[in-house]
């Protein structure tokens, strides 16, 4: 996905801007970049690769270079940022959280406008330049960033280190959030909230959709209000925010405590102690706990000193590895016992399978499973959300696939090959939605079994929503449901307009 911090005071702001970009790290694995601006000085900016390393390993020991009371910092999962540029709108540097799902259209209507488009060593088109590209098509920022909302078909949020302060642009339908931070002569804007408590930042505003603001020292300028549809990603609550981070005034804690809680008391079965699969899956399961009058017990550690994050490396066997190798069963806790887990997803199923076999191997008695969101059955289109590149990689699909064929063989992702996908009729799909309909309960057994779960539970979508505390049309759910205001077909890509 990625995350990215800005801030501009009337005190120098490296420090600010290193940390407050470092608190973004869990939003992104492979590039980290920062830049600043000083009026003596000008512009400076720097990129490093972080997949084998850590933000402030990375930085900490150039931060003598950067100079200025102004700076913009990115963690990137697609591209290297900032991006300088010098343009008829002056010089700026920018940053991008974006998923452009017509790219290669965009890029060949600039070409035949005879604009330049480098590219990268694989050959692939850079994303935050083509959006730099569109922006300085504009008349001013404002008018350029609006060209970027008509253009692209996905979401963008941007943030621009300007020579007259920052300019923060949340994308035209809110799916990924910008919230504004004040102290005493600064103003901050981030992607993750948790970035301003050990800096000393409030939240002071929740940029809307499509809005743009500029930020000064002093305050804010609204510079286009925000439009009146929202489509916020339910899954920055499930799964990618920190717990202390809030959005739309809603804390990540908050929700995932509320799901688990619900669950919790809404469930009959009868077990020894609830845990959470580390980090995500702790929220809801001290949740559940409170809900379902179990202790709460930490059957699986998470060792992080030296263990990366499980979809780091490139190879999917090495991420199997990694999963593996960081999360540590305490077998006193388990032995016997009827246990379960609550976690925020289930997304190809891989890791989960493996983890039920060896906590049964160390002696749990029974393992039940409890998950955050009702189960991923579309592909996020959105906000680069996983690494699938088709919905039959999302084991609830592959599922329904093989119970829609009458397939005999039950297949997971490392069975079969994922390239011939059998189109499943969408009125089919609607059926395993539904909660508790027939289909939806034969799906969901059926992922029980070849997760080697005694029990199997998705949240309901009712559930979430109702946590999350917004009006389910303010929240984008298409990974569950296929809802959105957006409809994708095979190449015909229709899109609303949200003015």
């Amino acid at each position: 996905m990625g995350g990215f911090f800005g801030t501009v005071s009337i005190q120098k702001c490296i420090a600010d801007l290193f940390y407050g970009t470092d608190y973004q790290s869990h939003l992104g694995t492979k590039r980290g970049g920062m830049a600043t601006y000083s009026e003596e000085k000008g512009f400076f900016r720097s990129i490093h690769n972080l997949e084998n390393t850590y933000f402030r390993t990375r930085f900490e020991s150039e931060l003598g270079k950067f100079h200025g009371n102004a700076g913009i910092g990115v963690i990137s999962d697609t591209d290297a940022q900032p991006l300088l540029m010098n343009s008829h709108l002056g010089r700026f540097a920018l940053v991008t959280v974006a998923k452009i799902n017509n790219m290669e259209d965009i890029a060949e209507k600039l070409l035949n406008e005879n604009m330049v488009l480098s590219e990268f060593s694989s050959g692939k088109i850079n994303p935050t330049e083509l959006i730099g590209l569109l922006i300085i098509k504009g008349k001013s920022f404002v008018d350029g960033i609006e060209n970027v909302f008509r253009t692209i078909v996905g979401s963008c949020s941007v943030l621009l280190l300007t020579e007259d302060g920052i300019i923060a642009a949340r994308d035209s339908w809110g799916r990924t959030p910008i919230v504004l931070g004040r102290k005493d002569g600064a103003m901050a804007a981030t992607s993750e909230s948790s970035a301003f408590p050990n800096l000393g930042y409030e939240i002071s505003y929740y940029v809307g959709p499509g809005e743009i603001v500029r930020l000064r020292p002093d305050g804010m300028e609204q510079l286009r209000k925000p439009n009146k549809g929202n489509q916020i990603c339910s899954f920055l609550w499930i799964y990618y925010g920190f717990p202390t981070s809030s959005y739309e005034g809603k804390t990540v804690e908050e929700v995932r405590f509320e799901t688990g809680r619900v669950m919790g008391e809404n469930d009959d079965t009868p077990i020894d102690s609830v845990g959470g699969i580390p980090d995500s899956g702790n929220g809801m399961a001290l949740g559940y706990a409170a809900g379902h009058h179990v202790p709460y017990i930490r059957g699986i550690s998470k060792y992080t000193p030296t263990w990366p994050r499980s979809f780091m490396p490139v190879n999917q066997e090495m991420r199997n590895l990694v999963a593996k190798m960081k999360l540590i069963p305490n077998q006193a806790m388990l032995q016997d016992k009827r246990c379960l887990f609550c976690d925020d997803s289930i997304v190809r199923g891989t890791q989960l399978r493996n983890n039920s076999k060896k906590l049964k191997e160390l002696g749990a008695k029974e393992v039940h499973m409890r998950i955050a969101c009702p189960p991923l059955i579309y592909a996020c289109p959105f906000i680069n959300f996983s690494a699938s590149k088709n919905e039959l990689e999302l084991i609830a699909r592959r599922v329904i696939k093989d119970l829609e064929t009458g397939s005999q063989k039950a297949t997971m992702l490392d069975d079969a090959p994922t390239a011939e996908c059998i189109d499943v009729p969408e009125e089919r799909l609607q059926c395993y939605v539904k909660t508790d309909s027939p289909e939806y309960t034969r799906m969901v057994n059926e992922i029980a079994r070849r997760l080697n779960l005694d029990s199997l539970k998705f949240s309901k979508l009712e559930t979430l929503v109702k946590a999350i505390g917004l009006e389910k049309s303010q929240i984008c759910t298409h990974c569950f449901d296929g809802s959105s205001f957006y409809t994708l077909k095979q190449e015909n890509i229709i899109k609303y307009d949200n003015e």
